[in-house]
C-alpha cells in the first residue's frame, strides 16, 4: 500500500515548536546565569526568594549552600509537576540546570568591568529580569519562588511578576530580620527592578512565529 509523504509532514511543526521553546529556555537561563554570576552573586546580592531561603537554611541549620539550594529548587519542582504538568517541570529543570552551569562559568571566567556595587545592581537586575521573562513566556519557571508565581499566574490569570515580587519581598524581610539589613535592601531593590522588567517584557507583544510559544493557551 502506498503511503503518502504528507503523513510524515504533519508532526514537523510540533517539533519545530518544541525546538524553539527549549532554545528560548536555554537563552533565558544563560542570560539569568550571566546576571547572577557577573553582577549579583559577586556582591552577595540574593537574586530571588529561593536564594533567600537558601541563606536562611544555611544560617539556621548549617546546611551547605549548594545542598540548601538543591532542596529549595527540588521541592519547588514537585509543585511544578503537580500544578503545571510534566513538560513545564522538564523545562524548569532544564532552565535550573543551565542557569547553574552558566553561573559557574561566568563567575569563573568573566568579571564585571565596574567597581561600583550600585552599577552592578542595576545591570544585574536588568539582565536578570530579561532572562526570567524569557523563561516565563515559555511557560517555565526560573526555579525557586518563580514556580509559585507561575502557578498563581496560571490559576488566577495575573501577571507572574506581581506575585513574584510580593513572595520574594516577604522572604527578604525575614532574611533581613534574621541576618543583616544592608544586603537585603539591595536584594529588594534588585527584585523591584527585575520584576518591572519582567512585567514589561511578559506583556510585550511579539509575533508568535518569532520567539513565543503559548504553552498555556486555552481552548475557547
Amino acid at each position: 500500500m502506498k503511503i503518502s509523504g504528507n503523513q510524515y509532514a504533519a508532526p514537523a511543526p510540533a517539533y519545530r515548536g518544541l525546538f524553539r521553546k527549549y532554545s528560548l529556555v536555554t537563552f533565558g537561563a544563560v542570560i539569568q546565569g550571566f546576571a547572577m554570576g557577573v553582577f549579583l552573586f559577586p556582591n552577595f546580592i540574593p537574586s530571588g526568594g529561593g536564594a533567600g531561603l537558601t541563606v536562611l537554611l544555611n544560617y539556621w541549620f548549617h546546611i551547605p549552600l549548594s545542598i540548601a539550594l538543591w532542596i529549595v529548587n527540588s521541592s519547588m519542582l514537585l509543585f511544578a509537576v503537580h500544578y503545571l504538568g510534566g513538560i513545564s517541570a522538564l523545562g524548569t529543570l532544564l532552565g535550573i540546570t543551565i542557569t547553574s552551569v552558566s553561573v559557574n562559568i561566568f563567575d569563573t571566567y568573566l568579571n564585571s568591568p565596574f567597581s561600583n556595587v550600585w552599577i552592578d545592581l542595576l545591570l544585574g537586575s536588568l539582565f536578570f529580569g530579561t532572562g526570567v521573562s524569557v523563561l516565563l513566556r515559555q511557560g517555565v519557571s526560573n526555579g525557586g519562588m518563580g514556580i509559585i508565581a507561575l502557578i498563581i499566574s496560571k490559576y488566577k490569570n495575573v501577571n507572574p511578576g506581581t506575585p513574584l515580587f510580593w513572595i520574594n519581598g516577604v522572604i527578604f524581610l525575614i532574611t533581613a530580620y534574621v541576618i543583616v539589613w544592608e544586603i537585603v535592601v539591595q536584594a529588594v531593590i534588585c527584585q523591584w527592578l527585575s520584576t518591572r522588567v519582567i512585567t514589561w517584557l511578559y506583556n510585550m507583544y511579539l509575533p508568535r512565529n518569532l520567539v513565543t510559544f503559548d504553552f498555556f493557551s486555552r481552548k475557547k
